[in-house]
Order: C-alpha cells, then structure tokens, then sequence
C-alpha cells in the first residue's frame, strides 16, 4: 500500500479562467493512498525513524502535531509498520481527519486552549506533545516543522511535475504550512537548475513570512508559529490569501473543473488568479492540490457555513456562467 506513495497525477486546467493567456497544471495530491500530499512526509519521516533505529515496530510510540493531513498520513504508515501513534490536533481539525485517524487506530488528543500570548493553537499542541514525549516511554516525535526528511520527501513531487508538464515549468505555486513541500521543491529546482519562479501561497493572519498573527478559519495552510524549516529565499515571490479566496477558488475549480480540492487548493489557485496578468502569453505554470475537498464537506462546500461566515458569495465562483463548450470523451 505504501509504495502507491507518489506518483500522482497531473492534469491541465482549461476551464478555470477562461482569460488566462497561459497553460495552468494542477498535481493532484487527493491521489495518495491518505488523500493529501502529507502522505509524502509522513512515509518518509516515518522510514527514516524506523532506518535509523529511532522508532522500533512493537515497542515505540510515535507523537505528533497535525492539522488533520500528516497525521492521516502516519496514523496510515504507523499501521501498516505496527506502531502506536498518538495525534495532537486542535478544535480547527476536520472531524472527517479525526475520524480516519482513528480508524487507522491512531489516538487522536484533542487541545482546547489557546496560547495565552499568540491566541493560537499550535504553541498549546506543541506543548502536549513534549509532554507526552516526557512521559511516555520509548517516545518519538517525527516534528515535521523541523525535520529536514520533511523536504526531502517533496524533491520526488518536484521532480514528477518537471517530468510531466510538457515543454518545461516556468511558475509553481505552492501552499505554506509546514514549509517542507516549499523548502523540498526549492532544493530540487537549485538542485537541478530549473529556471522556475516559485511563489509561496500563505494564509492572512499566518507570521510565516513576518507578518502578525490573526484569526483564521480554515485549517491546512499558514502557521502561528513560524517553522524551523522556513528559510528566507525559498520562494521567488508570496502570495497572501483570505479565507474568503480560498472558498471561492475551491468552489470555482469544483464548478468550472469538477475537481474537489481542499481549502490549501483553493489558495495557491487564488494566487494564479492574483498574478495572472503579469504571466507572459505562452508561460507553464503548476499547482499544488494538497488535498480532497471532501473533508471540507461541513464548511467550504457547504453552502451555509460560506453564507454564515462571508454572506451570499456564491455569485464569486459561478461569474463565468455556465461552461460555453460541451465536453468530448
């Protein structure tokens, strides 16, 4: 199951903007066997550990922090290696995350305070898991905001788009979390010397990239606390996007494409749409789909809970009307 890792598809979007002057291809990372790019990192933190002699199938315990995708990923290669893993989320967590997670047999730990000082979750997950670490034995954390594992695992996902958009990459737009699928995909293109411009999609209210801490809605991208793994000069160029911009591109894609992407996908197509009129004519440009959007069943695709928090948008995502030329098979 865990060779099924990568690999995943990539296909051009022609519907999405109608407008656009260039080629736009999306990397379907729904396709991992977890349902998200994490499943990347989680299979290779988790091979490292268990190579390494750090993490022993049967006796250790593996401990996380997650959002919901990373620890699908482990609570997935956990199993199958015959390790016990328990998942520090927080209330923004998809329950759908929470309920796979624990089907794979994961104990999943819930926080529900916030930083007193940040008035964020992630310092308070953070905190429980070196408390478990403390006192439970045999204990490992992964710490994918750390670990360089994290963007070694993407020098793969990198590679497979170079590969396979035809004529070579000129701009890839990639969502901001963690910073291993950015950091990952920087290496290889230095690496390999791949002229792209690489722009880093992240979350208004995320300090990532120095700016102040706000309250965000939706779980997946940006970060309180700003990763071991940043490194200035990883991207060419960042974008800052809205909860609100992540709804309505998540909703364009699924209405122009009938592509169902996470609230991070909605992001990085948000950014295209941002930049669009300074890509020159003719340019290759790829994004990153971190995940499926049905585990944003409750929210994103729910037309009540977009209406609750941002008013009748729909009229955002439906402005082109309907698609002007039928489908061939």
């Amino acid at each position: 199951m865990l060779q099924t890792v990568g690999r995943t598809p990539l296909v051009e979007l022609t519907r999405f903007d109608p407008t656009a002057r260039f080629r736009l291809f999306a990397k379907l990372e729904a396709h991992n066997p977890g349902g998200s790019v994490k499943d990347r990192s989680a299979l290779e933190l988790l091979c490292g550990a268990i190579s390494e002699g750090r993490v022993v199938p049967g006796r250790s315990v593996v401990v996380e922090s997650s959002s919901g995708n990373l620890g699908i990923g482990l609570a997935q290669a956990c199993r199958y290696f015959g390790v016990r893993f328990v998942c520090v989320v927080d209330p923004r967590a998809n329950r759908q995350n929470i309920a796979i997670m624990r089907a794979l047999g994961a104990e999943v730990e819930v926080v529900t305070g916030t930083d007193p000082v940040t008035g964020e979750y992630l310092p308070v997950r953070i905190r429980r898991v070196r408390e478990i670490l403390a006192g439970t034995e045999h204990a490992y954390c992964p710490d994918q905001y750390a670990n360089p594992l994290n963007p070694r695992s993407h020098h793969a996902t990198m590679r497979e788009i170079c590969e396979a958009v035809p004529g070579g990459l000129d701009y890839l737009f990639c969502a901001t979390s963690s910073c291993g699928t950015l950091r990952g995909c920087a290496e290889y293109a230095r690496e390999q010397r791949v002229p792209v411009t690489i722009v880093a999609v992240d979350a208004e209210g995320s300090v990532i990239f120095g700016r102040e801490a706000a309250p965000r809605l939706i779980p997946g991208h940006g970060a309180a606390v700003r990763p071991a793994l940043h490194q200035d000069g990883l991207a060419d160029e960042v974008v800052h996007v809205s909860d609100l911009d992540c709804v309505v591109n998540c909703r364009r894609l699924a209405h122009r494409e009938a592509i169902l992407a996470g609230g991070s996908g909605g992001a990085v197509l948000a950014a295209v749409r941002r930049l669009g009129g300074r890509i020159p004519a003719g340019a290759a440009c790829a994004v990153i789909l971190p995940d499926r959007g049905e585990r944003y069943l409750d929210t994103i695709y729910d037309d009540d809970w977009v209406a609750a928090h941002f008013g009748d948008a729909a009229h955002l995502w439906k402005e082109y009307g309907p698609v002007a030329e039928a489908a061939t098979c």
